[in-house]
C-alpha cells in the first residue's frame, strides 16, 4: 500500500481535539492525546448515548460495505473521514466478500496516515491506498483516488460521522455532489451523521463541550432527519432509507436500541 501526503514535515497540534482521535478515545483506543481524551469525557458525560452510538456507527459501516461488497457486487471503495485503523476497516469487510477489492482511504489528520502505512494492508489480489486530503476539497480527492480506482466502474463511496464537521458555510452538499458527480453510474453512497433532533438536548451538550476544546476547522454541526436526506438528492435511497443507525438492514437476531442519535442510508447514483 501506498500513502501520499502533500509532502514536507507534518505537523500535529496535540493541543487541541482533532475528531480522529477523539473518537479514537471513544473507541478505547491509545492512538490520542490529553485534549482528544479530556474532550471525548467531557462529551460523553454530557451525552452518555455517544459510546452507544459510536459501537452502532462501526457496525453500520460494516453491514453497508458488506451489502455493497457482497449483494451488489461493488469491488472499488472511496473511504472518507477514515480515522485511526480499527477492526474491520473498509478494505477487510470489503475483500472477505470481493478479495479483488480496491479501497482508497481519505483522512486530514497526519497522525492517520503513520498508522495507515502498516495496519490498511490489502489481500494480495486486491489493493488499498491512502491519501491525505481535506473533505473539503473533493477535486484533489478524486484525483487521487483515481490512481488506485477506475472511476469509469462503479464505486461504494462512505462517509462515516464526518459530514458535520463541515459547517453549512461551506456547503456540504455541494461537496458530496462533486464527489458524486465524479463516480460512475451504479456507485452507491453510504453516510452516518450526527442528529439534532433526537435526543437534541444532550447532542446539542455533547457538542458544545466538544467544539469548545476542537480546532476551529473541525467543530462538529448535527443535522436533522430532513437535512441529512438532502445529501442523497439526486440518488435512489435503498429500503429502509434514512434511519437511525442499528435499524439499518440489522441482523436478525440484534438487539435494537430504542434511540441512537444518529441518521443513516444507503443509496444508489442512477
Amino acid at each position: 500500500m501506498e500513502a501520499r501526503s502533500s509532502g514536507g514535515p507534518v505537523t500535529i497540534d496535540s493541543t487541541v481535539a482533532h475528531p480522529a482521535r477523539v473518537y479514537n478515545v471513544w473507541l478505547g483506543g491509545k492512538d490520542n492525546y490529553a485534549a482528544d481524551r479530556e474532550a471525548a469525557e467531557l462529551a460523553v458525560g454530557a451525552n452518555p448515548g455517544i459510546l452507544p452510538s459510536v459501537r452502532a456507527n462501526r457496525a453500520f459501516l460494516g453491514r453497508a460495505v458488506r451489502h455493497l461488497a457482497g449483494d451488489v457486487g461493488i469491488r472499488q471503495f472511496l473511504d472518507i473521514g477514515t480515522g485511526i485503523p480499527t477492526a474491520d476497516n473498509t478494505h477487510e469487510v470489503a475483500q472477505r466478500s470481493q478479495p479483488t477489492a480496491r479501497v482508497v482511504y481519505v483522512d486530514n489528520d497526519p497522525i492517520v496516515l503513520t498508522h495507515a502505512r502498516t495496519l490498511l494492508v490489502s489481500t494480495e489480489e486486491g489493493a488499498t491506498d491512502y491519501v491525505e486530503a481535506d473533505l473539503r476539497d473533493p477535486g484533489r480527492i478524486i484525483e487521487e483516488a483515481g490512481r488506485t480506482l477506475d472511476l469509469e466502474r462503479p464505486v461504494g463511496l462512505t462517509l462515516m460521522a464526518v459530514l458535520q464537521y463541515i459547517p453549512d458555510a461551506d456547503d456540504p452538499y455541494a461537496i458530496v455532489s462533486r464527489l458524486l458527480d465524479a463516480l460512475a453510474p451504479g456507485s452507491h453512497v453510504a453516510l452516518s451523521h450526527p442528529a439534532s433532533d433526537v435526543a437534541d438536548e444532550e447532542v446539542a451538550a455533547s457538542m458544545r463541550v466538544y467544539n469548545e476544546r476542537a480546532a476551529k476547522h473541525a467543530a462538529a454541526t448535527p443535522r436533522s432527519h430532513a437535512e441529512v436526506s438532502r445529501f442523497f438528492g439526486g440518488t435512489r435511497l435503498l429500503e429502509p432509507g434514512v434511519v437511525q443507525l442499528p435499524r439499518w438492514r440489522p441482523a436478525p437476531d440484534a438487539p435494537v436500541p430504542e434511540t441512537i442519535p444518529m441518521w443513516c442510508g444507503v443509496a444508489r447514483k442512477p
